[in-house]
Order: structure tokens, then C-alpha cells, then sequence
């Protein structure tokens, strides 16, 4: 049976056997005892996304009282969860992010806990996942970007609407009616100043 830790572009923490490019944390959510999660669903402002292999280290998953971890299928699925880079395993990504970042959100020098704040503001109502208003047409927004209508997420790359699940991306219309925003908007501002997050092989497949 998979663990509950791979992540939706919504922020939902489900049990499935695809596994993903990315791991991350929220800090400890999860009984080491049972490899389940507790009730909540943070407990840490610092949402990260961290690459699955670092100097060579191992961690039996779910199994200690440490970080829970979690998995993404791509970056841009880890980015509209309201995650960002992680500045110890992946700290070249991380100062591009938050150059980014400070570049489309027009802050100087921004810390981590700094961006944390603002993404969690904008990430949550309440327990649940907070979606925006879309200001402009789907097509018109960054790469890596991401949006939610009529029950399906979708990509946003090179113009063309891609559907996500856990299996990768599918070519789709490009939605036009109750879309709203799933990446947080500071995060989006940092997609159109020009962090490029990395995708999953098949978001190229699907867009060519």
C-alpha cells in the first residue's frame, strides 16, 4: 500500500502509487509508529521542495519523529501547492526563486521567512486551499503556472493548457469559464519575472 504523502497542485495530501520528481515537507505531520499522518496538515510555515537525492543520504520514509516527507509529481505541482526551493539541498534554485521573487513582487532582498509568510497567507483560507481570481486569460499567464476549473487542474506552458495528474500531463482546451488561480499570485509574479521551474518529461510531450 503507497503512504499518504504525494502532493495535488491543490495542496491535498493523497496516497497513490506514483511517486514524482520532487520530495518536500511542512515540517512533522505524521506518526512515526503507524507511517500515517496526524490530523494536521502543517507545522511549519516553511513549505519546501527538495530533490530526492542529496550526497548520497537515506531516510526510511514516514519511520522517525523527523520531517514528513512529501512528493510531487514536478515542480510547478509542488509551486501552486504554495511550496518553494528548498535553500539547503537545492540552494542554486533557491537565490534564483527569491531574485524572482523579489523581482515580480518588487521587494528587496526578501528571507525566507519572509517569503514564507506572504505564501502562506496566500496558500490557505482557513484548513483548506485558497484559490484567486484569474485577472487576465489562462493563456496570457507565465509558464508554470497553474489553474483550476470544472474539477481539472491545468498547466499553463507556452500558451496551451495541459491537464494534470499524477501520471504526468495531457494536451486539453485551453479553459475559458470560472478559472481561477491555484499558484499563489507572489509565486506567479515570480514565474513572469522568469524562474523557470522544472518540469515533468511529459509537459514537454504534451505541448510540442
Amino acid at each position: 500500500m503507497p503512504l499518504q504523502n504525494r502532493v495535488t497542485p491543490l495542496g491535498d495530501i493523497v496516497a497513490v502509487p506514483q511517486r514524482g520528481m520532487f520530495t518536500g515537507n511542512r515540517g512533522i505531520i505524521h506518526d512515526p509508529a503507524t507511517r500515517t499522518l496526524l490530523k494536521r496538515r502543517w507545522s511549519s510555515r516553511a513549505w519546501i521542495t527538495c530533490v530526492c537525492e542529496f550526497r548520497g543520504w537515506r531516510r526510511a520514509v514516514m519511520a522517525r519523529q523527523s520531517w514528513t516527507e512529501l512528493f510531487f509529481l514536478d515542480e510547478a505541482t509542488a509551486l501552486a501547492a504554495g511550496h518553494r526551493p528548498c535553500f539547503f539541498c537545492r540552494r542554486d534554485d533557491a537565490n534564483r526563486f527569491r531574485a524572482a521573487w523579489a523581482e515580480g513582487n518588487a521587494v528587496s532582498s526578501p528571507r525566507a521567512k519572509e517569503m514564507d509568510d506572504v505564501l502562506h497567507d496566500e496558500r490557505l483560507d482557513g484548513r483548506v486551499k485558497r484559490l484567486h481570481p484569474l485577472r487576465e486569460l489562462a493563456e496570457a499567464l507565465p509558464d508554470g503556472a497553474m489553474v483550476f476549473t470544472g474539477g481539472d487542474l491545468f498547466l499553463i506552458l507556452k500558451s496551451k493548457a495541459l491537464r494534470w495528474s499524477f501520471d504526468g500531463y495531457q494536451p486539453a482546451n485551453m479553459p475559458t469559464s470560472d478559472v481561477q488561480l491555484i499558484t499563489p499570485p507572489s509565486t506567479m509574479r515570480a514565474l513572469r519575472a522568469g524562474y523557470r521551474p522544472m518540469l515533468h518529461p511529459s509537459a514537454a510531450i504534451a505541448s510540442s
